[in-house]
């Protein structure tokens, strides 16, 4: 099974959303979770791998309503943190009035705030990858992450679809999982092969409506 990235995302009772992320434990290289982002709120949910039923050309099907997807852990939540700011921070025009005093900017007494901060929940040991993600032979940048291949049976990941760089033109390319290093990280895929050896590998024309 693929599971395609910013594909069209159904719901039994319709188009939901897109798909904007897989979260993969790199540990047993395997896709835990699937970040959906909905059309109707822009909130993206975290759904786990089994709730997929299919995918069909560039559409993931889910067994679930949009209702009970809706219900599904947010990727993002806001959490209030504190942080010591400055008065000259907020100084206009070289001094500021706060109360019934002026403080000329000299003035440094700190005062706390609570400043809302976006924080992805992914779960500890796992990392997010999408579209576009960087792919890096070992002498050089090739290409970059168009989609990954599943065993649906038990959500191990068997293929990095890549979308090639110009040594390849439009194309995708299909990487083993036994290509690819054990540190890969989140805004980079890294791989034991050279560019020639990616070369080699087998490739496909891109006809996909989302490319």
């Amino acid at each position: 099974m693929e599971i395609p990235l910013q594909a069209l995302v159904e719901c039994t009772d319709g188009v939901c959303g897109r798909s904007m992320y897989v979260l993969i434990n790199p540990v047993v290289d395997k896709v835990t979770h699937l970040v959906v982002k909905m059309d109707s709120s822009n909130t993206e949910y975290i759904i786990p791998v089994d709730v997929l039923s299919e995918t069909i050309a560039d559409t993931i099907q889910l067994h679930c309503t949009k209702a009970e997807l809706e219900r599904m852990e947010p990727f993002v939540k806001i959490k209030m943190v504190e942080e010591q700011v400055s008065e000259r921070d907020f100084a206009y025009g070289g001094e500021m009035y706060r109360g019934s005093r002026y403080y000329m900017p000299f003035v440094s007494s700190e005062t706390t705030i609570h400043v809302p901060v976006e924080q992805r929940q992914i779960p500890y040991g796992e990392m997010a990858v999408q579209r576009g993600t960087r792919v890096e032979a070992t002498d050089g940048y090739v290409g970059k992450v168009d989609e990954f291949v599943v065993n649906p049976q038990n959500g191990h990941i068997t293929h990095l679809v890549m979308r090639g760089g110009h040594l390849w033109g439009k194309k995708d390319v299909i990487i083993p999982l036994s290509a690819m290093m054990g540190d890969t990280s989140e805004d980079t895929v890294f791989l034991k092969l050279d560019k020639h050896q990616v070369e080699s590998l087998p490739t496909f024309p891109v006809h996909r409506r989302w490319s």
